[in-house]
């Protein structure tokens, strides 16, 4: 696999990072930690900056642990590419499959922290935590995105690799085709200018040349999870900084730095053993009971409705439910089919969360499961047909 890395990704590594290291920056929240500027860490880059002759940047995509993802203009091609530049001390092989994004080009940069591995990808529009808050999808979406995703890790399994660190910032939605066509004005007027904040040092002496002089906040491509359709549920699956081949290196859970929420049993339980395909299907799991919305919703479900008084005063419960008390995704139709479908995803949650790594199934089996076979791929499939 790789260490293709950050598009709109996690600050894991950052983070930890700025925790054990003296704070050098003002604080900019949003932005990368600035101290990772140095020595083998990010490379400066400036908006309006050209990046290997051919790329003008125009705004910043995200960060992660182990690179910095920009928007940028290829001047010869007219067209728009996501540039991730890595930290220094990085490497970078490719992959192929729909799902995971391979590079379209690639280079290298030598500046002030070193020389930096350097590929283009085709832009995404957002991750789907920063899309996931906003309400649930529509179900045929959240399905559809399900089936792509077990499809992506499925493929990683079967090349030998296992990817680490599923979550849903690491899972990206594509962007329409229509992007491609904006100039970066008509970019600018409809997503707005870039966003930059001055950086200064904490002991008031100038910046070193290996750190910019501005830092550049993400800029937001999403809309509402509501508003999607089978159309935008082309995802990719990014972030492979984290990834390991199972039977080259093997990875302790004590080195698992999956999010707390989704991290596998066995790291927290065994840090000792090393880690395979099946931290994977648990983290899996997750990522999908949380693509459907079922995690936000799960204590009422369980517990019942709240008291009049409460339910009048959560101005937040149209995210949730109707003007009726019911889901939004709720199926009126068939009773039996709707029950057979809960009983399928019910089965298929309680096998990927197996506690013992070996009770698994695999990323095949999953793929091959009824909720699977039966409703997502269905899903996704019908998307091939939306011109």
């Amino acid at each position: 696999m790789s260490n293709i890395t950050a598009i709109y990704l996690r600050n894991g590594s950052s983070a930890r990072y700025a925790r054990n290291h003296q704070v050098e920056y003002n604080w900019v929240d949003g932005a990368e930690s600035l101290e990772m500027y140095r020595p083998g860490g990010y490379h400066p880059i400036v908006i309006e900056g050209t990046v290997h002759g051919r790329y003008r940047v125009v705004d910043k995509l995200g960060f992660g642990g182990y690179s910095t993802v920009w928007l940028a203009r290829n001047i010869h091609l007219q067209h728009y590419a996501a540039v991730n530049v890595d930290i220094s001390k990085s490497s970078l092989q490719e992959t192929r499959h729909n799902a995971i994004p391979f590079p379209l080009d690639e280079f290298e940069l030598n500046g002030p922290n070193g020389k930096h591995l350097c590929y283009t990808t085709t832009p995404a529009r957002c991750n789907l935590r920063g899309v996931s808050f906003s309400r649930l999808f529509p179900l045929e979406v959240a399905r559809a995105l399900s089936g792509n995703l077990v499809q992506a890790i499925a493929y990683m399994h079967s090349q030998g690799y296992a990817n680490g660190d599923i979550h849903l910032r690491s899972i990206l939605v594509k962007l329409p085709s229509s992007f491609g066509h904006l100039s970066t004005e008509q970019l600018y007027e409809q997503y707005g200018e870039s966003e930059t904040v001055s950086i200064t040092r904490r002991d008031g002496k100038p910046l070193p040349l290996n750190i910019p002089t501005e830092a550049v906040l993400p800029l937001y491509l999403g809309k509402n999870a509501k508003e999607f359709s089978l159309s935008d549920t082309h995802m990719l699956l990014g972030d492979f900084g984290e990834a390991f081949a199972t039977d080259l290196k093997a990875r302790k859970g004590e080195d698992c730095h999956t999010p707390l929420a989704m991290r596998p049993p066995e790291a927290r339980f065994e840090p000792q053993a090393p880690l395979s395909y099946s931290a994977d299907i648990w983290s899996l799991a997750i990522a999908i009971w949380e693509i459907l919305g079922m995690k936000a919703i799960l204590q009422i479900d369980v517990l019942g409705p709240l008291p009049p008084k409460w339910w009048d005063c959560w101005e937040e419960r149209g995210q949730f439910f109707d003007a009726g008390g019911r889901r939004p995704r709720q199926n009126r139709g068939n009773v039996v089919s709707t029950r057979r479908k809960t009983a399928a995803i019910l089965d298929l949650m309680r096998r990927m969360l197996a506690f013992r790594p070996e009770d698994c199934p695999t990323a095949k089996e999953v793929l091959q499961s009824e909720w699977i076979v039966s409703w997502a791929l269905p899903d996704l499939e019908r998307r091939s047909l939306i011109k």
